[in-house]
């Protein structure tokens, strides 16, 4: 299994939130950019733990129940 993708830098992170910003058209003011950048680093790390996470081949996503 390959290995996940380094997290981001700070500097990549920047980025990422100033070209999501534009294109999901959101106004993201300069005092939260800190804080956004931060969840990012986090839900980046957790999506990489999640993605690591070895599957056999034979297994199948669990059913949805609705009521």
């Amino acid at each position: 299994m390959a290995e996940p993708p380094n997290p981001p830098t700070t500097g990549d992170r920047a980025a990422y939130i100033a070209a999501a910003a534009k294109l999901l058209d959101l106004t993201i003011d300069a005092s939260w950019t800190a804080s956004v950048s931060d969840n990012l680093a986090v839900l980046t790390a957790a999506a990489a733990r999640v993605a690591a996470f070895p599957l056999p081949d034979e297994a199948e996503p669990a059913p949805v129940f609705e009521a």
